[in-house]
């Protein structure tokens, strides 16, 4: 430390007086063997591509433009086939329950039910894996399935 109150210190990239250099990317082989004649410090990295590049789906490049979009993408919604099969199927002989005793055997509200039976819920699988299944109906169809031990 000296006792000099005139003296300054720089701090900084310009300090030795010569103008800074700036890293820079090569491109092509003909920029590589130049920087190389001059002397210039290099570094090489390799860049990969992705892990699917020899996949040719689109999948990748679908999600991409998702994601770059400002529009909200609307969830799937339930079937509108399925939901009229839950809505028939409850009604008939075999299976007379309200909407309140099916959500109950289920094991969820009433309006859950109201919601799946109208068409205007979102696809949740295991609501409809339940449901179908007290109905005894496909999730995937809506047609009712065969008794037990007859195929």
């Amino acid at each position: 430390m000296s006792d000099d109150w005139d003296s300054v210190t720089k701090i900084g990239s310009k300090t030795r007086g010569g103008p800074s250099t700036r890293e820079t990317v090569v491109k092509g082989k003909s920029a590589l063997n130049a920087a190389q004649r001059t002397g210039a410090v290099l570094a090489t990295e390799k860049k990969f591509g992705s892990i699917n590049a020899a996949d040719k789906s689109t999948e990748g490049a679908r999600l991409t433009k998702v994601d770059r979009t400002d529009d909200v993408v609307a969830p799937q919604k339930l079937d509108s086939s399925i939901s009229n099969s839950i809505k028939n199927r409850r009604a008939e002989e075999g299976f007379k329950m309200t909407q309140a005793q099916l959500a109950q055997k289920v094991n969820v509200s009433a309006n859950d039910i109201k919601t799946l039976e109208s068409g205007a819920a979102i696809k949740n699988q295991q609501l409809l894996n339940k449901v179908c299944r007290v109905l005894k109906i496909s999730p995937k169809t809506g047609q009712p399935l065969p008794p037990p031990g007859k195929k």
